[in-house]
């Protein structure tokens, strides 16, 4: 058994005890043969060892001990620059969101790894590097979910975000370059009367399952679309119609719940909004980002082609969504009214192949006056374009004194 003296020797830790300056002068002395290394070690009080070791060329010299990092020091400084961005454009990053974006920069370095070897050890290690460069706060408080009244302090910081955007890139009198995208969902197949049978018979009734479709759509605040994004659930209906018979330039995608996720949300972004954007730059897009966590390949993307990221504040999207307050209401009655079916819960009695023929009459609408109309109203609405704070009701607002000070 060892004995306690030796136990203390190895959990002591080792302190350097000299600097990198002394040991590159030590370096040019040796190599300048001016001194051996022995004398050179002694002199400039350095582990002779150590200069041996860069001497011969087996230690690169300005190389740290220990074990190499995950990621380099140039990618964590591009980290802690896109975290930045992300809290300066309304994305507070969480802990996890940090680590992904580390993993995915680490997976170009190491594109046979399948997972990523950064966990728990990584993060407190980048914390006590990165203390000086980004702050750690703790969770707000407040009562998750969508209620009837919204945070005003939320809403207030959200309103001087987006000033000092467009006041910024001069974007006050720019329609065409304020965009907004939004999802709406779709639940498919009709409703199955139960009926009351005797209990004898041992009858259950079984839910019927049903098929959800979403669609993200995207406008600018002069009324003009993006094509739409389809997202159907699980799988593809059969055939090539839901494509041929869909709204024209349509996007088409997956998701095991029928909702845009954060790969969704890059296949959207680089290969279906760029391309069919306006030309002009920069521009902005608003959208609810925590419902998709925006991934960093979509950061790095949108900076490269002068697209601003703004996110708006969570659980206001019913208030603060231009397209939630106008458009996605006379979309869901239009096609309520096509299928002769519907209800207030947005059950509708159509199919997956049929969805999307539906759909393409249906969004008709909004390449109509009328429908330009009710988009630019829902930017208004919201006081999106033009700019205007006091656009929303004061009833919507929860007041800063019924939040607890000590949240957030």
């Amino acid at each position: 058994m060892p004995s306690r003296n030796h136990l203390d020797k190895v959990g002591r830790k080792k302190k350097k005890k000299w600097t990198e300056e002394a040991m590159e002068r030590a370096l040019i002395e040796v190599k300048s043969g001016r001194c051996t290394v022995r004398q050179a070690a002694k002199e400039f009080g350095v582990p002779k060892s150590s200069l041996g070791d860069r001497v011969s060329g087996r230690v690169t010299p300005g190389s740290r001990s220990g074990p190499a990092r995950l990621i380099t020091s140039a990618d964590e400084k591009l980290l802690v620059e896109f975290s930045l961005y992300m809290s300066e454009h309304g994305f507070p990053l969480t802990k996890q969101q940090v680590v992904s974006f580390a993993s995915s920069i680490y997976k170009r370095q190491h594109r046979r790894v399948a997972f990523s070897k950064l966990g728990q050890t990584w993060w407190l290690n980048f914390r006590k590097r990165q203390e000086k460069n980004i702050t750690i706060q703790p969770a707000d408080n407040v009562v998750r979910g969508r209620t009837v009244c919204v945070r005003k302090e939320a809403v207030d910081q959200f309103f001087r975000l987006l000033s000092t955007v467009e006041d910024t890139h001069g974007l006050r009198d720019s329609p065409s370059q304020i965009y907004n995208c939004s999802e709406t969902g779709y639940q498919l197949g009709r409703r199955k009367a139960v009926l009351s049978k005797p209990t004898s018979l041992g009858y259950k009734p079984a839910p019927s399952p049903r098929d959800h479709v979403s669609v993200l759509a995207c406008f600018n605040a002069a009324g003009e679309d993006i094509p739409p994004f389809v997202i159907y659930s699980k799988a593809y209906p059969g055939g090539v119609c839901y494509k041929t018979q869909g709204p024209p330039n349509a996007l088409y995608g997956w998701s095991e719940s029928g909702y845009v996720n954060s790969e969704l949300f890059k296949k959207w972004f680089l290969k279906h909004f760029l391309l069919h954007a306006a030309k002009e730059r920069p521009l902005l897009l608003i959208f609810d980002g925590h419902k998709s966590p925006v991934s960093l390949e979509v950061v790095e993307s949108a900076q490269k082609e002068g697209v601003i990221l703004l996110c708006l504040p969570p659980h206001c999207s019913h208030i603060l969504q231009p397209l939630d307050t106008s458009l996605f209401v006379v979309l869901k009655q239009r096609f309520a009214s096509l299928t002769g079916d519907g209800d207030a819960d947005g059950h509708f009695a159509v199919s997956k192949k049929e969805f999307s023929g539906v759909l393409n009459r249906t969004y008709q609408i909004a390449k109509e006056e009328e429908g330009v109309r009710i988009v630019k109203e829902g930017f208004r609405k919201c006081g999106i374009f033009p700019l205007n704070h006091y656009a929303l009701n004061e009833v919507h607002l929860m007041p800063s004194h019924s939040i607890d000070p000590a949240a957030g």
